[in-house]
């Protein structure tokens, strides 16, 4: 472990060996193309699939007249729980009623996916429309403070201290607001799944971060046992948490299988992953700051307006990080609502910090200039010991990341005035922001398996999924580093829910929880043969205590004296064992733990602005992280990148609007909506602050898949303001927004 270790994975990817759900080939293989609602709101009033049915090789069209009805509601629980996790508590094509446009209304099944997606677009549906709110501006009216947030998790309020007796008592107030368009996953792979029955069992191929939840939530929707339906997923292309959950069309698939008799692969197109998967809501935040001069933070306000689903209080939770990264007394985050015309938004990468610590850190920026104080600095005067509650974190490293990332990136000697440098036609500005991102602990118990044959090879097994982000090779460390074997000598095997089951890896816990149980699984073993020479008479090792024997390439030795050994198949072959295993598990600690449990890093951004034309180029990024044990440099860094590269992105580029004649999605296509590309990036540099943290798990790995963008929005935009002298306060930070005034 902590080797930058290559990629296993990436022989079968770069070959085309490796196997993404719509790629699986099942005999009698049939194709489902979803029809959408183009209405908001309202009713079907008339579906004519005879055009549909006459074309070739056409199937069957389903729609809510013949569709089967699930067996249970869904209930909004989220995947990192551990149970059913539907991405929103409606399943369509129950009824008549349409509720967003882009929701299922029929279901084309043909013998080609050309064929299907061409018979789809012969299914003519007639409406009754009726009112629709699908923006916050039409939703004025309808504002409502929820109890909770996405099934019940988070409070919608919280918060410590007295704020209004806080900011009556502060020397200086920054009092901002701003606005965020909606957002989008976009992943390379869009969804699809692909659905078999055996009889009664079910066997789903699904792009999923959870296959887990997929099983458990495709269950409940049929009324059935967990142990009929089997889950594989060995190559995902993207998630980004629009695969956390379990949406609509994954239960479809497998209805759409049985109607026909035969596999159905659905696969969601480009424009229908704007409409199907969940996404960032359209969103207001507003913050108040106060502070002494000495820069001494007395009160914080965050309060976040979004438009949420008609039947769901999903938000995400933008003011649970904010209230907690710096020492202030008096702290409040209140979260309210819109119900809208929109499915169910959804976690997307960073949900709520990224856009929540945008808000913090810009106000911050605004202060420090206010102040007359260096903005790292004032963020090190700020620094917290404990969380709000008073306890301890469980691992820190903020105040070095901010001292790191700033010594590298040569912040020290800035001119901190704006509009002061100049390169040619552009403004030359740098800017830099914290970054935080919580430690989830809402998962439950995490299996994994270790087999070691006497051969010396082992196998270690674990329902989680290659989603991209490296779990197969990090795995294979620690599977190899537990057993004290070459890493050659080790296989890692994931994918199934026939193997010990993980929960979906989401919040940047995989590596926390996937390691925990790899780690116990392969420490056990281990442990199990060390017993077995001890207490074997013919072996080297016999009266020996175990804690004094260690493993190096497969052979148990003792540290005092490293000539005293044998191999693992040296006792095995004794033993007429061909093989032995050991299961492995781990707990997390549950929620109330006696800690502060947040993720730290510090963002830095070097921008040129072209203040006519109102362009922005980032010239260069860099970052400091402290996310515990780095278990992979490498991939660690991969992760952190790509992040950092989406910061950008959120930052310039991404934002989708609702045009709300039609109550339809104005971009649906990489073509009006904006990402980076390898033109757009610039230089980055990343710095690994490993901190020691023994609350997380028996590694002491927090996870890096999100920290990475929380920051990276607000180090571009007070990089900005150091350039143009405005600040921005919508996101993204579109040309019109940047450009000089007339």
């Amino acid at each position: 472990m902590g080797q930058p270790v290559d990629r296993v994975d990436g022989p079968a990817k770069v070959t085309g060996a490796a196997r993404y759900t719509a790629e699986i080939v099942l005999p009698d293989l049939a194709y489902a193309a979803i029809v959408g609602a183009t209405v908001p709101s309202g009713r079907v009033t008339a579906i004519d699939a005879v055009p549909a049915l006459a074309a070739g090789g056409v199937l069957t069209v389903l729609t809510h007249e013949n569709l089967p009805k699930i067996a249970e509601p869904p209930h909004l629980l989220p995947s990192l729980v551990g149970a059913a996790a539907p991405g929103e508590s409606f399943f369509p094509m129950q009824d008549d009623e349409v509720h967003y446009a882009g929701q299922p209304v029929a279901i084309v099944v043909a013998d080609s996916h050309e064929r299907a997606q061409f018979a789809a677009s012969l299914v003519r549906v007639t409406y009754e429309r009726t009112p629709s709110i699908t923006t916050l501006d039409e939703g004025r009216d309808a504002v409502y403070e929820p109890q909770t947030l996405f099934g019940g998790l988070m409070p919608a309020r919280m918060g410590h201290g007295d704020v209004d007796a806080g900011l009556a008592d502060a020397d200086i107030r920054v009092d901002v607001s701003y606005r965020f368009a909606a957002n989008h996953h976009n992943a390379m792979e869009t969804s699809a799944t692909t659905a078999a029955w055996d009889g009664d069992r079910l066997t789903l191929y699904d792009s999923t971060m959870g296959i887990r939840a997929t099983q458990l939530t495709v269950a409940h929707l049929l009324g059935m046992h967990v142990s009929d339906i089997r889950v594989i997923t060995h190559f995902v292309g993207g998630g980004f948490g629009g695969k956390a959950m379990t949406w609509p069309h994954v239960t479809l698939a497998a209805m759409a299988a049985r109607q026909v008799g035969r596999p159905v692969r659905l696969m969601l197109t480009r424009p229908q992953a704007f409409t199907s998967t969940g996404h960032r809501e359209e969103q207001e935040q507003a913050i108040s700051l106060g502070a002494k001069r000495d820069g001494t933070l007395t009160a914080l306000r965050h309060q976040k307006l979004s438009l949420t689903s008609p039947f769901d209080d999903w938000a995400e939770p933008a003011t649970g990080t904010t209230i907690q990264v710096y020492a202030v007394p008096n702290a409040e985050g209140v979260h309210r609502m819109v119900k809208g015309n929109t499915m169910t938004p959804t976690f997307t990468r960073g949900p709520g910090e990224t856009v929540g610590m945008f808000v913090l850190e810009t106000a911050m920026d605004q202060l420090a200039y206010e102040l007359g104080v260096d903005p790292v600095e004032l963020r090190l005067r700020s620094h917290a010991d404990t969380d709000p509650r008073g306890n301890p974190w469980s691992s820190d490293g903020l105040a070095e990341c901010l001292r790191v990332g700033a010594e590298s990136f040569g912040w020290a000697g800035r001119d901190p005035r704006p509009r002061m440098r100049r390169d040619g036609d552009w403004l030359i500005g740098t800017g830099m922001a914290a970054a935080a991102y919580p430690v989830a602990f809402f998962m439950p118990t995490q299996r994994a398996r270790a087999r070691i044959y006497a051969g010396g090879d082992a196998v270690v097994q674990t329902g989680t999924q290659e989603f991209g982000t490296g779990v197969t090779t990090v795995m294979t460390q620690v599977a190899a580093d537990g057993l004290g074997l070459p890493m050659d000598a080790v296989r890692f095997e994931a994918g199934d829910t026939d193997l010990p089951n993980t929960s979906a890896a989401v919040g940047s816990s995989g590596a926390m929880m996937v390691s925990a149980a790899v780690h116990n699984a392969a420490t056990a073993l281990r442990d199990q043969l060390i017993a077995m020479a001890v207490t074997d008479s013919d072996s080297p090792l016999h009266g020996a205590d175990p804690s004094d024997v260690e493993v190096q390439e497969g052979r148990m030795r003792l540290r005092s004296r490293p000539e005293v050994g044998e191999t693992y198949g040296d006792v095995m072959g004794r033993h007429h064992l061909e093989d032995a295993e050991a299961l492995g598990s781990w707990t997390p600690p549950p929620p109330d733990t006696p800690h502060g449990l947040l993720t730290f890093g510090a963002q830095f951004a070097q921008v040129a602005v072209d203040p006519e034309l109102g362009l922005v180029r980032v010239r260069r990024l860099g970052g400091a992280f402290a996310p515990g044990r780095v278990l992979n440099p490498k991939t660690a860094r991969s992760q952190l990148m790509g992040g950092m590269l989406w910061g950008m992105g959120q930052a310039l580029l991404e934002g989708n609007r609702m045009d709300p004649r039609q109550g339809r999605w104005s971009a649906t296509s990489l073509g009006d909506y904006l990402v980076p590309v390898n033109a757009d990036a610039p230089d980055v540099t990343i710095h690994l602050v490993e901190v020691h943290d023994e609350v997380v798990g028996p590694l002491g790995a927090k996870g890096v898949g999100e920290i990475g963008q929380v920051g990276v929005a607000a180090a571009i935009a007070n990089a900005v303001y150091h350039a143009t002298g405005r600040r921005i306060r919508e996101l993204p930070m579109t040309a019109e927004l940047v450009m000089d005034p007339p």
